[in-house]
């Protein structure tokens, strides 16, 4: 349930508000606006009677929301939620961001390499896997704690603001202290107790978009983590299984204005494990760009042929400097740009 408050309510009358909300049982939580504030009831399984809070002084309407999701729902917030990484970094505006990086960080060589590449390129943000979950167990799990040590090395030589992912709980804490947004990958989008733990963080959260889930699972896992408190939450279609062969994945681009009609998170896209091949990569970027999605996620290596996870859909250093280039000509015709380096100027428009 969300409580609109008029646009002349006291401060007075919207603690009122929350008191009576509290009263009831229920948590609440204040939303300020740019003219009125509204205020959200969470925590009930059902229909709540609001005639009690109707009545009180300063309130303009009772709104019920329908949706299962409700906090991550354009019913709960109608205007986008902006999500800002690092300094200049921010995700739901008109800029699209555009993150790029190995699979896997590799060693301290590698991944400076990348860094450099996909910053000199153009690139916002620095990906790369310290902790990786693999299909068979046998397969390269990432360097670990070293890995995240050596994404930081990477942020300081390159300035850009780093994404990568946790596997755990306790994952989850030690990425935190390194990394500036937490990915929550598609093996673990429904693990709830994982959601919970980045959902208490004071750290912006990459969820993608599970392998065999929904448009609905995707939303109520965001649920998970804004129920916790995190309202920074950026969403990410990454490809969903098909019976079709040819591609790893289904790259679902209805996805992108889909999530953006019903939620008002951040929609971004990632077309290296959506289509799982090289030469897709490019024109699913370009497709998810025109789409709107607010960004999309790269994999860039200096060596593909010699990567441990993933080289057969990462993009050599020169293909992705190319994407970047048509990704600016594509934001300009939709009235978007690319967002800047961090430290960079924005280049200029024609």
């Amino acid at each position: 349930m969300l409580v609109v408050m008029e646009n002349t309510a006291t401060p007075e009358q919207i603690d009122r508000v929350v008191k009576v909300i509290e009263e009831m049982g229920y948590q609440a939580r204040p939303m300020p606006g740019e003219t009125r504030t509204t205020v959200g009831l969470v925590g009930n399984d059902g229909r709540v009677d609001g005639s009690r809070i109707e009545a009180l002084a300063g309130v303009a309407e009772v709104i019920h929301v329908t949706k299962p999701y409700k906090q991550v729902s354009r019913e709960w917030k109608q205007e986008n939620t902006i999500v800002t990484i690092a300094p200049g970094v921010s995700f739901g505006g008109s800029e699209i961001v555009i993150i790029a990086g190995p699979c896997s960080v590799e060693s301290e060589e590698q991944i400076v390499e990348a860094a450099r590449a996909v910053r000199d390129a153009g690139a916002t943000a620095l990906r790369g896997g310290a902790f990786k979950p693999r299909s068979s167990p046998y397969s390269f799990q990432g360097l670990g704690k070293r890995g995240l040590e050596l994404l930081a090395v990477a942020r300081q030589e390159t300035g850009l603001p780093i994404v990568t992912e946790a596997l755990d709980d306790e994952g989850a804490h030690l990425v935190a202290e390194y990394a500036d947004c937490i990915q929550i990958g598609a093996r673990n989008m429904q693990n709830y107790s994982l959601l919970r733990t980045v959902g208490k963080m004071d750290k912006p959260v990459l969820l993608k978009r599970g392998m065999a889930a929904t448009i609905t699972d995707l939303l109520m896992s965001a649920e998970y983590i804004l129920a916790e408190g995190n309202t920074q939450v950026i969403l990410c279609e990454r490809g969903i299984r098909s019976f079709d062969t040819m591609t790893r994945n289904l790259f679902d681009l209805t996805a992108i204005p889909l999530v953006q009609r019903l939620s008002h998170l951040p929609m971004i896209a990632d077309p290296s494990h959506g289509t799982g091949l090289r030469d897709k990569v490019i024109p699913m970027a370009r497709a998810a760009v025109a789409a709107g999605a607010d960004g999309v996620l790269v994999e860039v290596h200096p060596n593909p042929e010699r990567a441990l996870s993933d080289g057969g859909q990462s993009l050599y250093p020169d293909q992705f400097a190319r994407l970047v280039t048509e990704l600016r000509a594509i934001t300009a015709a939709i009235g978007r740009s690319v967002a800047p380096t961090p430290g960079t100027a924005a280049p200029a428009r024609g």
